[in-house]
């Protein structure tokens, strides 16, 4: 006699595929932007910050150091009278950028956003803006306080009469020591990935720092060295000195508040909430916003 033989049931059934997610698969201008960028709440604070300041909305925005001008694309999603122009010398990287940012966006919006192969310090035409932005400490690339003066210069002249000059900085006590540390990341597509900053090298005399980007996988595959910065350690008080020096009128720097638990007391984490703060805490490790009035 037949028996009818019990159907199996498939443990995967229904499931999706988790992505593939290693060294070989994955662009490290893909993982720098899940790890180290986050445009959306940057464009919040620019957007709000110069409608406080001046009453309106920005429209013609500059991205300084602009890599693959993942901020320049969020920026004209944002509304559509905006303008980004993104400057940098790494072509492969801006070549990037153009192929999977801004080729991303709608037909409309890439009319809006152009990403140069351009110095910062000869912006030519990108002038006339009404925000400029140096995020992720990138201008920390100019050693000294000459060469960095000359760069807030011409960003003083690239701006228009009520012109806005945005940067973070990043600061405390840890920034000084040679140190790693790890935080497991996300990309869009739900695979996971290890994040490694690695402050490699600080020289105190001469205030150059060496900091490094990896990234490490569930395979253990490895992206070693997918970044490596040669930059100098900058104070606050040095670059509002130089600020104003350039002949900005005013600068402020903004804070970051405190994450409160549910009695009320400081977790030691940020809300992501920025105001203007004359004197800052102690907090071993930090980043603020700089904001400069033409």
């Amino acid at each position: 006699m037949a028996t009818t033989a019990k159907k199996r049931k498939n443990k995967n059934a229904g499931k999706k595929s988790r992505p593939i997610v290693n060294a070989a698969t994955t662009s490290k201008h893909e993982l720098y932007q899940a790890s180290v960028q986050n445009v959306e709440a940057e464009i919040d604070f620019v957007d709000q910050t110069f409608h406080e300041l001046r009453g309106r909305h920005a429209v013609r925005l500059r991205e300084d150091f602009c890599g693959t001008g993942n901020t320049s694309c969020e920026w004209v999603r944002r509304r559509g009278s905006n303008l980004a122009f993104g400057l940098d010398i790494d072509a492969e990287t801006l070549n990037w950028g153009r192929d999977h940012m801004v080729g991303a966006l709608e037909p409309e919006q890439r009319e809006r956003v152009l990403l140069l192969d351009r110095n910062v310090l000869e912006p030519g035409d990108a002038v006339g803006m009404d925000a400029i932005l140096a995020m992720n400490f990138s201008y920390w690339l100019f050693m000294t306080r000459r060469e960095l003066l000359g760069y807030f210069r011409s960003v003083r002249e690239s701006l228009a009469d009520d012109g806005i000059f945005f940067q973070d900085f990043y600061g405390g006590s840890e920034s000084m020591e040679e140190r790693e540390d790890e935080r497991v990341c996300e990309l869009p597509n739900g695979g996971k990935f290890t994040y490694i900053w690695d402050q490699h090298r600080f020289r105190p005399v001469t205030g150059e720092v060496e900091c490094r980007i990896h990234f490490k996988f569930k395979d253990g595959s490895k992206m070693k060295n997918a970044f490596v910065y040669h930059w100098r350690l900058w104070t606050l008080p040095e670059i509002q000195e130089l600020l104003a020096e350039a002949g900005f009128s005013k600068t402020t720097v903004y804070w970051e508040g405190d994450e409160l638990d549910d009695d009320g007391e400081p977790t030691g984490e940020g809300n992501g909430e920025f105001k203007p703060e004359p004197h800052g805490e102690a907090d071993p490790a930090f980043i603020c916003y700089i904001v400069s009035e033409k």
